[in-house]
């Protein structure tokens, strides 16, 4: 049975499941007292759907407190171990693994280098599988027992109903790889365990929006700087972001050359990359052989010499320079699309830190119009490293709470009799 504007009462049970289930998961424990006011719910359906879940094993009683005057109000809990969620980072240097339960603690974690930058599609997939199967093996996990795994990539990512998500990743080599249904091929996880593959910087934006410094805030833009540059978008109607390829705006006319191929992009002067081959074509010297992190430690040491040494100042040229170009990028994102709060994440903007922060907010605020710049907030993300992981395990947790808490029923073989539909649809909530 619908209603007028078309809801069923499935639908509006999912959805009181949902709102009971988000608000606990964000702001409990709370009793089913404060649950009211907060979810728009009568007393009554806050009592029905409280017993359904807990029922489900989805909650569970977390102490009490004193009324007014009347019994104590039992607390409610969203139960750490009713679900557990996988989120993979396929990062520029490594593959990181890591297994979390419903209320995102980790419980294990793997990591598998990438040495010399090597994106083999088949190598990635080896080290995802294999990384899924050591955290699960780990932990003492079911692979039946996962309501998904989270996987954030380099690249656009397209979905279709033959291959699954597809991967568009120009600056490592990969054009339209069926990463999905590679990923199914031999896996060791039933068919019955969603995959939902996103682009990095979407993962990162997730994670800083529900858990980091992008919490209340309506408008923001989440920058990854890394190897490479990306950025994603959250609006009001675009509530889970949207990735966006920000590090290939073209900032310089027939300047250098990207890993995309193109010239004068963004990336080719403000990635940690780029950043490291200005230092080396002006005369730098890195530690020979060094990965990507330990040359970026490097070039800061000799920047911003720790013990009151001369700083060298080839390194501290192109690092000012640098954050020149940043601060012009970010510049176009606030002209664009005028948010709130820009949060710079990823490892080599966490690594470049407060140091490098306050030159970058002033470009920013120089190259911008001066009335949304006047509005926007510049800071560093709060979630760390590992937010890129985190925000991929939060995209198979989003789409269970979407569900009412409920894992995604397997596809039926025929349509349902119309008789079934119908109770079901009737079925008090």
């Amino acid at each position: 049975m619908a209603e007028r504007n078309g809801r069923t009462v499935r639908d509006l049970r999912r959805a009181n499941r949902t709102a009971v289930l988000q608000r606990l998961y964000f702001d409990g424990p709370l009793s089913r007292f404060e649950l009211g006011p907060v979810t728009g719910l009568s007393s009554g359906s806050v009592s029905n759907v409280v017993a359904d879940l807990v029922a489900d094993g989805l909650l569970e009683e977390a102490g009490s407190v004193d009324s007014d005057g009347g019994r104590p109000r039992t607390l409610l809990r969203v139960a750490p171990a009713s679900g557990h969620m996988i989120g993979v980072d396929v990062g520029e240097t490594r593959v990181r693994v890591e297994l979390f339960d419903l209320t995102l603690t980790e419980l294990a974690r793997a990591e598998r280098p990438l040495e010399q930058r090597r994106y083999e599609v088949e190598g990635i997939v080896g080290h995802i599988r294999d990384g899924v199967a050591q955290v699960l093996d780990a932990a003492g996990i079911a692979p039946e027992r996962l309501l998904g795994v989270g996987i954030g990539v380099p690249g656009i990512v397209e979905r279709g109903p033959e291959h699954g998500a597809v991967v568009h990743g120009q600056t490592i080599g990969w054009d339209a790889v069926p990463l999905e249904e590679l990923l199914r091929a031999g896996s060791p996880l039933p068919e019955s365990v969603p995959y939902f593959i996103d682009n990095g910087a979407k993962t990162l934006g997730q994670a800083e929006m529900w858990f980091g410094g992008g919490r209340g805030a309506h408008n923001a833009c989440v920058v990854l700087f890394g190897s490479g540059v990306g950025a994603c978008l959250v609006t009001p109607d675009v509530e889970n972001g949207r990735a966006v390829e920000w590090g290939h705006l073209t900032v310089r006319v027939r300047g250098r050359r990207c890993r995309c191929g193109a010239l004068g992009c963004l990336e080719a002067y403000a990635g940690a990359e780029a950043l490291l081959d200005r230092w080396r074509e002006e005369g730098g010297e890195p530690p020979s052989g060094a990965d990507e992190e330990t040359a970026l430690t490097a070039m800061l040491a000799a920047a911003y010499p720790a013990d009151g040494a001369e700083a060298d100042p080839v390194a501290l040229a192109v690092l000012e320079e640098t954050a020149e170009y940043l601060g012009a990028g970010l510049s176009d994102l606030i002209n664009l699309f005028q948010p709130e709060r820009i949060l710079i994440g990823g490892w080599a903007g966490l690594q470049l830190g407060t140091r490098f922060l306050p030159a970058v907010r002033r470009h920013a605020t120089a190259y911008a119009l001066r009335h949304p710049a006047e509005k926007v907030t510049v800071e560093l993300g709060r979630l760390g490293p590992d937010a890129v992981t985190v925000g991929a395990a939060i995209l198979p947790l989003a789409d269970f709470f979407s569900r009412g808490g409920r894992r995604p029923e397997p596809l039926p073989v025929g349509p349902a009799p119309a008789w079934r539909t119908a109770l079901e649809e009737r079925a008090p909530h």
